[in-house]
């Protein structure tokens, strides 16, 4: 939390805030900006700074009461902590000294423009600045920009200070009456479209500051995306300034005004009071969790082997011949109907005691485990299922934690079927494997819900400290291990939340929350420190943490850059990525009608794609509403990457399914909203580069459907803020960082795992990389 120490009054609707944030101040250069969140509802939204103090610490913001998240903000007072400040976020100002050059600043757009006149001031350029607004009471922060500039033009519409007349009428003078070199315009979008209008007349270059809409802001969702030179740029990343002359304004009007309607049922319906913080320290995150833990009572021989004379005996109690003769359980699912209704009810609900006993009776207890080869992270699956046949929930769930830290996760989201019990020895019987992923989720699950919770073995304290970019499971799961090493561990994570995927990208219906957040109490209970809203390379540097002595550091960022497909019309009003839909709706919390965050409730929703992502949102806008979900994909059925359970319940559910279509162009209303799509249906060719048959278009075949939105859900790319951050570091395909075999990058001190590595990976390769990462480095830094 960050803490307000200064509140001025520029007039009924305009505030200027000073507030605490030494770490962004001291990065923060001009043209930056910050995302904040007031409340734990609030919604997450974008502000430039406006100023900073590095020797104070705090960073200087101007807001002006539009909507309810920025209502939140000013009704917050000296005193008073906004819940997320996150940043500097952005590109910095192109600065130098171009000669002359015009500054356009417009309503509360002069606050972001003051530190760009005073940058441009001070490399020596001519500054003439154009400053407007409605009345005299909107001009804002006239003696600094007056302070900074060669000559001040002042505008207002109704005539009451300065000038009559729109900011264009002010430019527009300077520009008749002497050389300009450059032009420089912030405010409103429709007077930024204006101005460029006017000096792509003069042959002006002219650069323009963009404030969209954002979720995340540093490049995971897309939300922020825009037209620029005819290509689709994200604001937040490749911004938020760009070339005035090549911006697509009267798509970027539109798409702002995307949830307008949502916002102002959200104000009539919301009381706008902010949710207050004062004078308290901010929440870790394991408040309010399960803080009870004993070690299980179970009297069991430490014997680790197979030879253990506990299962020796418990092999003996049944043939193997009697065991295979057992059938598979099954796992017990909500009503179809019901759950498809339920945004937070989990569908999979767990075995009973009685299935999960008879269900380890399956395991042959092999004395070559192919299944302990399929796991990523090398569970002693055996073990732990002889474990769960002989009584020993408990012990169970401790062996599952030697090499596991998130065994709760892992046993409702991996893809057992294309791991572990895709080497069971049941099915050359011709058998189907044992439920290893079931047992997996049954004994974490009973641990939690005892309250029992067992703390894995930690060395004693080393002193040497390291650092994990990433709060995913690659992160997390390198985190636990350096933590059981005796290292001292420290997490970084740029949003507000720990879990990265697990929180943002994983339903509720499927992962709750809590699971997560249990999983995190643990590694904290074993010294792991998180420090959230911290964006490394941004907020900090790597070399700012080598200064702080972290002698070793892991880079888990993720792959959070959403892919689209380039056709006609996908930049249209209610076609986002799956990102932005399932962060709205799972970290957002967003289709509750207590969060200030909006998100579309389309009623015939198309989602492009054939992944587990897909999935997850094809099934979350059933649940938000829709009364027409449909998974669209390119392949069939058979080539879908999706797991054959996931598959299973959107079916269940009611979920559509056009297989063999591709989406080749999207068609909006006058509003700019998509109202169809238009579909090229395919027929499969030889295998591609991934073993799956080449679609192709079957020439004339097309039809065209009605949606009222759209997600895009076709892959991600690494994003590549903390990459391209580190000086002297090789990169590969995307941005994906270049490693070794033992997950080193070309910076020794330097290890990676998880999609910045593989572009794309499961949840539990994503471990099994940290898990590796962890070894290696544990071997190079107490060789040291």
């Amino acid at each position: 939390m960050n803490k307000i120490i200064k509140k001025e009054k520029f007039s009924e609707r305009v505030y200027r805030f000073e507030v605490e944030a030494p770490l962004i101040a001291k990065s923060r250069k001009a043209g930056h900006f910050v995302i904040i969140r007031v409340g734990e509802k609030g919604e997450r939204m974008p502000l430039t700074i406006a100023g900073a103090d590095p020797k104070k610490g705090t960073i200087t913001l101007v807001v002006q009461r539009v909507g309810l998240s920025s209502s939140r903000l000013c009704d917050l007072n000296v005193g008073d902590y906004i819940t997320d400040v996150v940043g500097p976020l952005g590109q910095a100002t192109d600065i130098e000294n171009f000669g002359t050059v015009v500054c356009a600043g417009g309503g509360v757009g002069m606050a972001p423009m003051l530190p760009i006149v005073e940058a441009l001031k001070k490399a020596g350029n001519r500054v003439i600045s154009v400053i407007a607004g409605r009345s005299k009471d909107l001009i804002i922060l006239e003696d600094d920009i007056r302070a900074n500039s060669d000559e001040v033009i002042i505008m207002t519409d109704d005539g009451s200070y300065g000038r009559k007349g729109l900011v264009t009428v002010g430019v527009e003078e300077v520009l008749k009456r002497e050389k300009v070199d450059r032009c420089f315009a912030i405010g409103p979008a429709i007077m930024m479209k204006f101005v460029c209008k006017l000096t792509k007349e003069y042959n002006i270059p002219t650069v323009v500051s963009l404030n969209t809409i954002m979720v995340d802001g540093t490049g995971m969702c897309g939300a922020c995306r825009i037209t620029v030179g005819g290509k689709t740029k994200f604001v937040c990343v490749d911004g938020p300034e760009f070339d005035g002359h090549q911006v697509n304004f009267d798509e970027m009007l539109k798409r702002m005004g995307a949830f307008k309607s949502i916002e102002e049922e959200k104000m009539g319906n919301i009381n706008c009071k902010a949710e207050k913080t004062v004078n308290k320290e901010p929440k870790t995150i394991s408040e309010g969790l399960i803080t009870s833990h004993t070690t299980p009572q179970d009297n069991v021989d430490e014997d680790k082997s197979r030879n253990a004379a506990w299962r020796v005996e418990l092999r003996k109690q049944m043939k193997p011949k009697e065991r295979t003769q057992i059938e598979r359980c099954q796992m017990n699912e909500l009503d179809p109907v019901y759950r498809a209704t339920s945004l937070t009810e989990e569908v999979n609900q767990g075995l009973r005691a009685e299935q999960a006993l008879t269900e380890a009776k399956r395991c042959l207890d092999c004395a070559n485990p192919g299944c302990v080869t399929g796991c990523p992270v090398e569970i002693d699956i055996p073990r732990f299922i002889k474990h769960i046949e002989k009584g020993e929930f408990l012990h169970a769930a401790k062996t599952l934690k030697e090499t596991s830290a998130l065994p709760a996760v892992c046993g409702r989201v991996c893809p057992q079927e294309k791991q572990c019990e895709s080497q069971c020895i049941h099915l050359k019987m011709g058998k189907p494997a044992v439920a290893i992923g079931y047992l997996e989720r049954f004994a974490a699950d009973y641990e939690r819900e005892s309250g029992q919770i067992s703390i894995p073995e930690v060395a004693e304290s080393n002193g040497i400290k390291v650092a994990v970019i990433g709060s995913g499971p690659s992160g997390l799961a390198f985190a636990g291990d350096m933590a059981k090493y005796g290292y001292k561990v420290t997490v970084f994570e740029a949003l507000h939340e720990v879990g990265g995927v697990l929180k943002y990208g994983i339903p509720e219906f499927r992962l709750p929350s809590k699971i997560v957040d249990v999983e995190i109490k643990n590694l904290e209970k074993i010294g792991v420190e998180f420090k959230t809203d911290c964006i490394v390379g941004k907020t900090i540097s790597v070399e700012d943490l080598e200064r702080a002595e972290y002698k070793g550091i892991f880079v888990a960022s993720g792959a959070g850059l959403p892919n689209f497909m380039g056709i006609p019309g996908e930049n249209s009003i209610n076609i986002m990525s799956s990102n932005e839909y399932l962060t709205r709706v799972n970290l957002m919390d967003a289709a509750n009608p207590e969060s200030d965050t909006p998100v579309t409730k389309g009623k015939r929703v198309a989602v492009i794609g054939g992944g587990n992502t897909a999935m997850d949102s094809v099934r979350t806008a059933k649940r938000v509403g829709a009364e027409r979900a449909m998974i669209i994909y390119r392949r069939s059925e058979e080539e879908m990457p999706a797991r054959l359970e996931e598959v299973h319940h959107a079916k269940a559910e009611g979920i559509e399914f056009l297989t063999l279509h591709n989406p080749i162009e999207y068609i909006a209303d006058e509003q700019g909203k998509v109202k169809q799509v238009v579909l090229q249906k395919m027929e499969l060719g030889a295998p591609d580069a991934s073993g799956r048959r080449k679609p192709i278009p079957i020439e004339g075949a097309v039809e065209t459907i009605d949606i009222d939105m759209a997600v895009v859900s076709v892959g991600v790319s690494p994003n590549p803020i903390v990459p391209t951050s580190i000086k002297g570091l090789e990169l590969g395909w995307k941005n994906t960082i270049k490693v070794n075999d033992q997950m080193q990058s070309s910076i020794p001190t330097i290890y990676a795992g998880g999609d910045i590595v593989r572009g794309g990976a499961t949840v539990i390769l994503a471990m099994g990389d940290g898990r590796k990462a962890a070894a290696n480095m544990n071997e190079q830094l107490k060789n040291a």
